[in-house]
């Protein structure tokens, strides 16, 4: 089916002015009806945005939820086939040369993030010759063997192996029934490196893609300040910061995950560095309760970087709450001279929503507190600049006095 014959959607009148600005998204309320299976258009499909007067302004992935359609491309002539999807991706790989990655010791890196690459609904991270997928809308569930196999083609990228990973990511209405499973190569050991240390990564149970890839340059950060330091990680899921702040020289790390096999993959990853032992401690315990009941001044270095606390909008006042009693708990506890590394990865959460709940938390603590540093993600997870959406790692490190 070529661009010219497919299914046409039409905006109401005045709707087009995002999409002329190149926002990658059409919201249900953009369009003059949604279109029901009598139209025989079902989710996944590709599909013709057109102006109300007329003009066709591009053709995206149709889906059923508050966001119809993600924008594939503005230009009504160009095919969504595989051509276009080879083209895209070494596109893709074009920044992440440009910035230096892969690297002789960094081989764990997003080569695909949504928006910010073109390709919204989509998310590519690599771990040596392995890349893992995750399909956020159902048309790209159904390009993923068409994805798979440019992935597997793109010359210099040294990818063998596709592991296909979107049960959780799809949306559940869809009906997709999508499996786990590798869907180019076969499994090829699940180590990658980063910045000179090596990390089990766990792509078939782990969460995401099996390793937070978005916090590289912030985990080198750290590294840098460790030396001498009592550090406390909480929410430490596979070990990253930790394995960074022993690199470092920190005087001791604890790592608090309320997951025991999160703290299992810890320990293995801190040992896969340190085959000698290191001055490492670990428990399965609340994030909450560990920092209520533990010594004051024990640490002058803690690590927040909580999960999600809002998928949406809807959570918002909870998440600030809970991002302020978090941080709140972190001020009273941390040793004079203290260094905090305080996160959110919450994209409904702006980041003057979070720097207030941060600023609130240190006001009722008392303490005198600095900022030295403002976090983000890094340049491999790129932020398309008609899509402000896709900036969602707010991050702060602090100085407590």
């Amino acid at each position: 089916m070529t661009n010219g014959t497919l299914p046409q959607l039409r905006l109401r009148k005045g709707k087009e002015e995002s999409l002329d600005r190149f926002h990658p998204w059409v919201f249900s309320g953009a369009l003059t009806r949604m279109p029901s299976e009598a139209d025989g258009i079902e989710e996944g499909d590709l599909v013709s945005v057109v102006a109300s007067d007329g003009r066709v302004i591009g053709t995206g992935h149709f889906q059923i939820g508050s966001i119809a359609v993600r924008m594939l491309t503005f230009d009504a002539s160009e095919a969504i086939d595989a051509d276009f999807y080879r083209r895209r991706l070494a596109q893709a790989l074009s920044l992440r040369r440009a910035i230096g990655l892969p690297s002789p010791d960094t081989d764990a890196y997003r080569l695909v993030h949504g928006e910010g690459d073109f390709l919204p609904g989509l998310v590519v991270d690599v771990y040596g010759p392995t890349a893992v997928v995750q399909a956020h809308s159902p048309g790209m569930h159904y390009a993923r063997k068409t994805i798979a196999d440019a992935l597997v083609g793109l010359p210099g990228a040294g990818i063998d192996n596709v592991y296909y990973k979107s049960e959780t990511t799809l949306p559940f209405k869809a009906r997709l029934d999508p499996r786990n499973d590798y869907i180019a190569g076969a499994y090829a050991g699940d180590t990658a490196s980063e910045n000179g240390l090596v990390f089990h990564v766990d792509w078939l149970k782990g969460q995401k893609t099996g390793f937070f890839v978005d916090q590289r340059e912030n985990r080198q950060l750290l590294r840098s300040l460790s030396h001498g330091r009592r550090v406390l990680n909480m929410f430490c899921y596979t070990g990253g910061f930790s394995v960074y702040a022993l690199s470092g020289g920190a005087e001791e790390v604890v790592s608090v995950d309320s997951s025991a096999k999160a703290i299992t993959l810890t320990d293995a990853n801190v040992a896969l560095n340190f085959p000698e032992g290191a001055p490492h401690r670990s428990y399965a315990e609340d994030a909450f309760k560990f920092l209520d009941t533990m010594e004051k001044d024990a640490y002058d270095l803690i690590l927040l970087d909580p999960p999600a606390f809002a998928k949406h909008r809807s959570a918002l006042h909870n998440a600030l709450q809970g991002y302020r009693r978090l941080n709140a708990r972190a001020f009273e506890k941390i040793a004079p001279g203290g260094i905090l590394f305080t996160f959110s990865c919450s994209q409904a959460v702006t980041r003057e929503q979070f720097r207030l709940a941060v600023f609130s938390a240190a006001a009722a603590s008392r303490r005198r507190v600095r900022i030295l540093h403002q976090l983000t993600q890094p340049a491999d997870h790129p932020v398309n600049i008609y899509h402000p959406e896709g900036e969602y790692l707010k991050g702060l490190v602090l100085y407590v006095e």
